[in-house]
């Protein structure tokens, strides 16, 4: 039995904890309240147009790039808006890949307009993505890095100088976007610097990839330049990849 001392022991202010429920904290009704706001956008989105996104997405991932272009031209003028929007859906997933609609885009607009679209959109989306794992999914991001050596050695590599690291990552072609995304998200790199790096690094990439693809759709007008775009998006996928890799080492 504990004997009482005569004296109460005081315990200062700063130790004491307090424990604060979710819906006292300002920070916590926040997030709460936007992620509500998000699902209830997305169930009203499928709810009025379910059909119009089930048959736009199946075709933005079926990888039948002809078949999507016909649909988007289908929009008329409000084709642009409809292939930006799904694209940067696709890049907030971060799930399926962006590809098919950015070669599609240089299919119906060209390649300066259909590069431009596919740049802000791709951009637009990994933001978006970024926010999200940061707030609402940081433990899932966090979780996704822990399991794999490699992406643990460029998640330290990216912590040296963040922005820069990011804009050349974001630079090369054909990297997993999610990955990317989920080393920013649990990084000390501000929103601002993460939006910044992505609007540098996404423009090579991306125009890179919507110039293959249409080359690829019209491989016989374009054979020379579609195998040096390929040799070339391939030395820097590799060299960039094991330069990355190599710097998380050495961290």
């Amino acid at each position: 039995m504990k004997q009482w001392s005569g004296q109460e022991q005081i315990v200062p202010e700063e130790e004491q904890v307090k424990t604060v429920k979710w819906y006292e904290n300002p920070d916590g009704v926040t997030k709460a309240c936007a992620l509500v706001l998000l699902v209830a956008g997305l169930a009203s989105l499928y709810l009025f147009c379910g059909d119009f996104w089930d048959k736009t997405f199946r075709l933005a991932v079926s990888g039948n790039v002809k078949a999507l272009a016909e649909y988007l031209r289908s929009f008329g003028s409000y084709a642009v808006l409809v292939s930006f929007v799904i694209d940067v859906l696709i890049n907030m997933g971060s799930v399926f890949p962006s590809v098919f609609v950015s070669t599609a885009n240089g299919l119906i607009f060209g390649l300066p307009l259909g590069v431009t679209i596919s740049w802000l959109a791709e951009t637009v989306g990994v933001v978006f993505s970024f926010l999200l794992m940061r707030f609402f999914f940081r433990n899932t991001a966090e979780r996704v890095i822990r399991k794999a050596n490699k992406l643990q050695d460029i998640d330290r590599a990216s912590e040296k100088n963040g922005i820069v690291w990011m804009t050349f990552a974001r630079a090369l072609p054909y990297f997993p976007s999610g990955i990317l995304t989920a080393i920013g998200a649990v990084s000390r790199m501000s929103v601002r610097d993460y939006i910044i790096a992505n609007l540098i690094g996404k423009f090579p990439s991306t125009a890179l990839e919507v110039i293959i693809g249409h080359d690829i759709v019209n491989f016989h007008q374009y054979t020379v330049r579609l195998t040096l775009l390929v040799l070339l998006a391939a030395v820097i996928f590799y060299l960039g990849k094991r330069h990355l890799l190599d710097k998380g080492k050495m961290s």
